[in-house]
């Protein structure tokens, strides 16, 4: 275990990603309770290994292999929608990546009869059966310890800029309840989850999880579930703020922001610089307001101390890891957050597709259901493999 000071060349930057999607059916686009289980070993068998079951049975959880170029990476997100879609379709079936689904009821859901799931559900009770939600998990290579918390109490800052761009949740058990990420009402209601707390050193995070482990409270790291965190499997600082996002082009750019604000925390420090650590009950507000109106609203800006609009602080932002997005070949996915701001993001969307068929004479099922069936399309819409699969589910 490395605790060196980290040089340039020792920093890989890598990227990968997990995705957690939603089963529904085609014909009722309401969640399948217990999809037949030959669904998921035949993804695990054609994505050799790289998909597994999640808490509920109604999800699937997918991820990528290490990458160090956004165009693998982009291959590959694309392979592991295309094929659990195409897979599903047999089964009558279809995958949604968004973070709630529009009118499924979370007491319907069964857990997957898995050990580490029984021992949540009973440890956990409620909270956890209510935990139908998905997220997206993006993980960037920071092998050194020492480094990884420096940047993670630093990255903390920038979380409610990239849930802004990637909510995906707005509805819950058939209701607007006006927030464009309520996945993250959800999650709040587990222990161990929000802002990480802060630490001086890789040792003092260990002895914190060690009192954990020692009580019994957690066999591991792997439980605790802040919005960033040191991967307790691998050298990498997770992500775990963002919803999943429904396009595909959307989860690139919330990942290769990411990835581009670490590589640009990790230049200041090169500089004997810094991003100034503000308290959680600061960064707390900007959550907040990123999971009420997404990019809508604008967040604070601390340092003016005022509400300033997303846009200027997106321009803001890009100007900052200019160089970084060169440097890791990102300006594509990163210039595409223009974009999200143009069209919204998916919860804007889902809003817009339920308000526009009400407006339409549909009743508020049909809408609901109009809904999912956006969300089924847009899952798929831009993977470019299997794209004869991808193009008519576009359809």
């Amino acid at each position: 275990m490395s605790h060196t000071t980290a040089t340039h060349s020792d920093v890989t930057f890598t990227v990968g990603i997990e995705e957690e999607y939603l089963l529904v059916s085609r014909e009722t686009r309401d969640l399948v309770a217990d999809p037949p289980p030959e669904l998921l070993a035949e993804c695990e068998r054609r994505l050799t290994g790289r998909a597994s079951p999640e808490f509920l049975r109604s999800q699937i959880e997918v991820g990528t292999r290490i990458h160090r170029s956004m165009s693998e990476l982009r291959a590959d997100l694309s392979n592991l929608r295309a094929t659990v879609a195409e897979v599903a379709a047999s089964y009558g079936l279809a995958p949604i990546a968004a973070s709630t689904h529009p009118f499924a009821r979370w007491y319907h859901q069964r857990h997957t009869d898995k050990d580490r799931y029984t021992i949540l559900a009973q440890d956990l009770q409620g909270v956890v059966r209510r935990l139908l939600i998905c997220g997206m998990h993006v993980h960037v290579g920071i092998e050194d310890n020492q480094l990884r918390i420096d940047l993670m109490n630093q990255i903390a800052y920038f979380l409610p800029h990239l849930l802004a761009l990637s909510t995906s949740s707005p509805f819950w058990g058939g209701e607007d309840l006006g927030l464009k990420s309520y996945r993250l009402s959800v999650f709040n209601e587990l222990p161990r989850t929000g802002l990480p707390e802060v630490f001086e050193s890789y040792e003092e995070y260990e002895r914190h999880v060690r009192v954990l482990v020692q009580a019994g409270l957690i066999e591991d790291s792997t439980k605790i579930w802040w919005d960033v965190r040191p991967s307790a499997r691998y050298p990498t600082l997770e992500m775990r703020i963002a919803d999943v996002c429904t396009r595909l082009d959307d989860a690139l750019t919330v990942a290769a922001l990411y990835r581009c604000l670490l590589r640009m925390l990790y230049r200041l420090r090169r500089h004997n610089q810094r991003w100034r650590l503000y308290a959680h009950m600061l960064i707390n507000e900007n959550r907040w307001r990123a999971q009420r109106y997404g990019f809508d609203s604008g967040l604070v800006d601390f340092g003016k101390g005022c509400v300033v609009p997303y846009a200027e602080l997106l321009k803001e932002l890009l100007e900052l890891v200019k160089e970084d997005a060169e440097y890791l070949g990102c300006q594509t996915e990163v210039g595409h957050a223009w974009e999200i701001l143009r069209r919204g993001s998916s919860a804007h969307r889902q809003v817009r597709t339920y308000t526009e068929a009400l407006a339409a004479g549909a009743d508020s099922e049909e809408a609901l259901r109009a809904v999912v069936d956006r969300l089924i399309r847009e899952t798929v819409q831009d993977c470019a493999i299997h794209s004869e699969f991808a193009a008519s589910q576009a359809q």
